[in-house]
Order: structure tokens, then C-alpha cells, then sequence
């Protein structure tokens, strides 16, 4: 989107967070109000027009966009936690990475059998957090509606792990 104010100010840091890595800086679109605000609103139409009765929102940018989002619709925010961060009961799903697996976690009463999720973050790189978050969705059984992310790194081609849902990403590199 030529449009979107946070094109223009996302910045690139190189050698972040290891060398031969250009780490994608969204700080100066959450310090831009209108840009913050811009994007904010374009998810929450999209999260909108998929029916979303709830915002999932992954650890942990996906906090500051997905809050924002339910809030704007009105639905619950159910948090996608690193491991050992939720004090309830919870479910836990696994998921590699370049070297070695992660773990994501939701409270077992976090979505509602039959519930439509909406799942927030705020870049799409291989997939692995997004397909996480949506099996504990499924296992819950709620029903994903779509995906939401400011930034994918199509290079990464994240959305092969994720073939079945639709998703939305605003500004792709």
C-alpha cells in the first residue's frame, strides 16, 4: 500500500540481531500516532469483514496491534503466550525455528468452541508462530478467520505454512 505512512518509516537495521540479518524497525510507526492509528484501522476492517468474535494476538507485537483491534471491534483479546507465561490452565503447541523449536500457549478457556478468530501480529516470516497460534485455536475449537500482520517478509514465503487461511499483510519486502 503506497498509502500507508508506515512505509515510509519503518527503518532497516543492519546486522540485527545477528550479522547478515536486516531487521525490519516498526518502533517509528508505534511512536507516529497517525501512522499507529492508520494501520490499526485497516487490520481492524480486515478482522471486521472476516466476522472476528475475537483477536488473538501473538507474543508479543502482536499485543500492541492486537489490543488496539479487539478494542476497536468490541471482542475479546486472548493473548498467544511464550511458554511458562500464562498462570492458567493452558494448552501448548511446539514449532521449529532455524535452530532448534519454540513453544506458544493459550489458556484453555481463552477461545470459545465455534468462535471466530481473527490472529494478529506484526510480521509474517516463516510461518511457524502464525501456524502455532491457529492449531491452538483449532484445538479449542474455534474457527480462524484470518490472519493480520503490517509486514511479511515474502522471501521467507511464511504463507506456505499457512495455506488454508487467508491473510492479510499490508506492506510486504
Amino acid at each position: 500500500m503506497s498509502d500507508l505512512i508506515a512505509a515510509s518509516i519503518i527503518r532497516d537495521v543492519l546486522d540485527f540481531p545477528k550479522p547478515g540479518i536486516i531487521f525490519k524497525d516498526i518502533t517509528p510507526v508505534l511512536e507516529h500516532p497517525a501512522a499507529f492509528q492508520q494501520v490499526i484501522d485497516l487490520l481492524a476492517e480486515d478482522a471486521r469483514q472476516k466476522g472476528a468474535e475475537a483477536i488473538v494476538g501473538i507474543e508479543s507485537r502482536g499485543f500492541i496491534f492486537g489490543v488496539p483491534i479487539a478494542l476497536a471491534l468490541g471482542v475479546p483479546f486472548v493473548m498467544a503466550r511464550k511458554l511458562g507465561k500464562l498462570p492458567y490452565d493452558r494448552i501448548s503447541e511446539e514449532y521449529a525455528l532455524e535452530y532448534g523449536t519454540n513453544t506458544v500457549e493459550m489458556h484453555v478457556d481463552a477461545v470459545k468452541p465455534g468462535q471466530k478468530a481473527y490472529i494478529v501480529d506484526d510480521l509474517l516470516a516463516t510461518g511457524g508462530t502464525a501456524k502455532a497460534s491457529i492449531n491452538l485455536v483449532k484445538r479449542l475449537q474455534g474457527e480462524v478467520c484470518g490472519l493480520g500482520f503490517m509486514i511479511e517478509l515474502a522471501f521467507l514465503d511464511g504463507r506456505r505454512a499457512l495455506p488454508d487461511v487467508p491473510i492479510t499483510a499490508l506492506l510486504k519486502f
